[in-house]
């Protein structure tokens, strides 16, 4: 098994995640790509269109191109393996297969979810080049990167069928609005952001179902170890998906009848965001030893052993066995969190909106910006700012353009808020301090540069003197249309740049 296949399928049915549209599945449905069983073959199974298979399978195509299917993954995260399982298409799975991923905000109904998708503006990102793929076999891909996804657009070439599509990677939620309440949320879920970093065994069952949604659906769907022979216990350690004060565990032992394990305890710690335990970790006690019982839901309360915020737990049971499922009930502590990143992460939409909106005038920046919520640490939410600016139309870069005062103006053309008029006068403080005349000369400048390239001239111009930006505006003069637009579209990737660093730092 690759390592990518120990986290979540992203892709699951189970999770939420949803077929949104295919060009074709005249042989069998499209929605058979994210069953979470296991393929089947029935040797003498057929349809009044053909022979039935368990999977997702278009017609024969006689004319060049190739099929295609819009998936909404269940949970939005980042992509990190991805599985085209072709099982038992033999002689009519396709030959080569591309996988693209983009990031929308989650609209409500299918028609507003479709038209998004299929918009000019919306960015897809190329995660697995157009890619030979063997018959009846399970194709692994390994994917490298940093983004968020919320859909994948997978394209076969030039037709056939395919059993399964598992999009495994790291559940990234959108930012909650219960986190800023006093709302008691199971913090170790999956849905929450919770993750299993590490167990003692997993010979049965993988813990990561302890963090599933629902009640088990049998002891295949919990964390079973093998049959302890010598001295110890068994332990999962997990990262919760937001730091809070525990109130309340549940741990579940539903199925679990000859082979549950007689205690369990849990174990805490609370370290920095983005940090996680090692062999140095201290960790201290948040549930002492308990005793358990078969097939049974168990509420620990009175037993907790308050200690603050958590951000990890290790969940231990002795000697061994198997439970179905473990909830983690507290009341998130997102104050608690030290970084100006975790900040903007957990911003209503609005504000987080107008936050962006001071640091770039692009609307549609600022959407997919939105849409790459959460980011895991302000690099991250740099990359993100660079890549999406540079994907922009040169409709968007001059909508930036224009919340900009001219260099040596208080005004911007498209109304400012007080904080980016603030910031645009500390970054043309060096002109402000210059003398009349100068400003004079810079101001004839300025409409030279305007009635050449029908924008107003944009520079980073913080620490720069006003000789300075003269010199370089007279020098961007002599730029042709094309290669000045793009001159100014960098110096305005350089602004943003700066004022998101600004932003987090504040």
């Amino acid at each position: 098994m690759s390592e990518f296949q120990k986290l979540p399928n992203l892709a699951s049915e189970r999770l939420g995640a949803r077929v949104i549209a295919a060009n074709d599945d005249f042989f069998a449905p499209k929605e058979n790509l994210l069953k979470d069983s296991k393929p089947i073959f029935i040797e003498d199974k057929y349809t009044d269109r053909g022979k039935w298979m368990d999977g997702w399978e278009s017609r024969r195509r006689r004319t060049p191109g190739y099929d295609w299917c819009l998936v909404r993954l269940g949970l939005p995260g980042k992509i990190r393996g991805v599985i085209v399982d072709t099982s038992y298409f033999r002689g009519n799975y396709p030959e080569q297969c591309s996988l693209e991923a983009c990031a929308i905000p989650l609209e409500a109904g299918r028609k507003l979810e479709l038209a998004a998708l299929t918009a000019p503006s919306t960015k897809w990102y190329e995660l697995i080049s157009q890619s030979d793929l063997k018959g009846d076999f399970q194709n692994e891909f390994e994917i490298r990167g940093e983004h968020r996804f919320t859909h994948v657009r997978l394209k076969i070439f030039p037709d056939g069928g395919v059993a399964r599509l598992r999009i495994h990677g790291d559940v990234l939620p959108a930012p909650a609005r219960a986190t800023e309440s006093a709302r008691e949320m199971d913090l170790a879920e999956i849905q929450n952001g919770g993750r299993v970093l590490a167990a003692s065994d997993e010979f049965y069952s993988a813990p990561l179902n302890l963090l599933m949604p629902g009640r088990s659906k049998g002891m295949h769907d919990g964390w079973e170890t093998r049959r302890r022979r010598g001295p110890g216990y068994d332990w999962v350690i997990i990262r919760l998906g937001l730091p809070g004060s525990v109130h309340r565990v549940e741990v579940d032992t539903s199925h679990f009848k000859g082979n549950f394990p007689d205690s369990c305890s849990i174990d805490a710690i609370s370290l920095a965001s983005g940090a996680d335990p090692d062999a140095s970790t201290t960790w201290r006690a948040l549930l002492p030893q308990s005793k358990l019982r078969a097939n049974a839901l168990h509420s620990f309360k009175k037993e907790i052993i308050g200690a603050g915020p958590v951000s990890h737990i290790r969940f231990n049971i002795y000697p061994d066995g198997g439970v179905s499922r473990l909830r983690i009930w507290a009341k998130p502590e997102v104050g608690s969190r030290n970084s100006g990143v975790d900040w903007f992460n957990f911003l209503p939409e609005k504000k987080a909106a107008a936050a962006l909106l001071d640091c770039c005038g692009s609307e549609e920046w600022v959407r997919r910006m939105l849409a790459s919520r959460p980011f895991s640490n302000p690099d991250a939410m740099i990359r993100a700012a660079d890549e999406i600016w540079n994907g922009l139309s040169r409709k968007e870069w001059l909508q930036a353009f224009r919340h900009h005062p001219r260099i040596g103006a208080k005004k911007a053309e498209r109304k400012q808020s007080g904080k980016a008029r603030d910031w645009s006068g500390k970054e043309q403080s060096g002109v402000a301090r210059a003398a009349r005349d100068t400003r004079a000369v810079l101001a004839a400048a300025n409409r030279a540069y305007e009635a050449a390239f029908g924008h107003i001239f944009i520079i980073s111009a913080s620490g720069k003197s006003v000789e300075e930006i003269q010199q370089e505006l007279q020098r961007r003069l002599g730029n042709d249309r094309e290669t000045e637009l793009r001159t100014a579209a960098e110096e305005q990737r350089k602004i943003t740049r700066l004022r998101l660093e600004t932003l987090l730092a504040s």
